[in-house]
């Protein structure tokens, strides 16, 4: 996300809405080109969307799932496998375990690379779409107060949004187990900024003030004893009693996938959208592939 500024984030928004009104319009934008999804770590949404997204561009894709299937697992590396798929297609979207994997294949390819997603560092196209819903639900994306909850240490869903609403007049609200809590470089950046924000470790401390709740599950496996985690699962799950009290306006955004911090008694409340903002992912990828590619200006 450090690759954009304010007025490119809502750029990019503003296309993605244009393609969100009448989709069929850009059907053709990406005839005769091939997108290659190389996917080193799992994902579902993110790669079917970018795929649904090329197809319904008239594109063609390829690519692969499972790492373990590539020459990556006869130790090919990273570079000599990025000059020989960009041979074979015209923009490459890449996920990998990695921090700074998209970066660098970005550096070696002669071809667009759009980040799916590297290690624990940054996830910009979800971002993209969260930022899309947040200012699809509410009008606009100034003036809200906006709380993170969850495994906020290694969320990196969290971290590029943070900074892309560094770039708005944005409160925010830090909510998690003082050990899974924003990296300090990261709180660091946004006091450089002037972002206004706060750590806290419960979510009734702030329920009143919050009208955007971005939730992310508490990661079993960063916990070395079962009984740590339980204890601090039972504060961070979302069910209907745990929203009494919040502000009518809250609307609650996830990435998904959820496991059990999100209970399915509040997809029916008006407070949920984070299907809607799965959704999302088709426009604002179509968008991205077009701008990336220089169909639309």
């Amino acid at each position: 996300m450090r690759d954009f500024d304010r007025d490119e984030i809502l750029h990019v928004l503003d296309a993605a809405a244009k393609i969100d009104k009448n989709q069929n319009e850009y059907a053709h934008m990406m005839n005769g080109k091939i997108m290659a999804t190389l996917f080193f770590e799992p994902s579902t949404r993110t790669r079917l969307s970018f795929e649904g997204s090329m197809l319904r561009l008239g594109g063609n894709i390829m690519g692969f799932a499972d790492p373990g299937s590539t020459s990556a697992k006869k130790g090919e590396s990273l570079a000599d496998s990025i000059k020989i798929i960009e041979a074979y297609c015209d923009i490459i979207v890449m996920r990998a375990r990695i921090e700074g994997a998209a970066r660098l294949a970005g550096n070696i390819a002669k071809i667009p690379i759009i980040n799916g997603g590297d290690g624990a560092n940054q996830h910009p196209t979800q971002t993209f779409l969260d930022l899309y819903t947040i200012r699809k639900s509410k009008g606009s994306l100034d003036g809200h107060t906006v709380g993170f909850m969850g495994d906020l240490k290694y969320g990196r869903t969290v971290h590029s949004l943070a900074y892309a609403l560094s770039f708005f007049k944005t409160k925010m609200f830090f909510i998690s187990p003082r050990d899974l809590g924003m990296p300090d470089d990261h709180l660091d950046e946004l006091r450089e900024r002037g972002v206004n924000f706060e750590e806290v470790e419960s979510f009734d401390q702030v329920k009143k003030q919050i009208d955007v709740l971005y939730v992310t599950r508490i990661q079993r496996e960063r916990f070395g004893d079962e009984l740590d985690y339980e204890k601090v699962k039972e504060g961070y799950f979302i069910n209907r009693a745990f929203l009494k009290g919040c502000r009518e306006d809250l609307k609650i955004l996830h990435p998904l996938p959820r496991v059990d911090e999100l209970s399915v008694e509040v997809d029916d409340t008006p407070y949920a959208i984070y299907f809607e903002q799965a959704a999302n992912g088709i426009p604002v990828r179509m968008a991205l592939i077009c701008l990336t590619m220089g169909a639309i200006k």
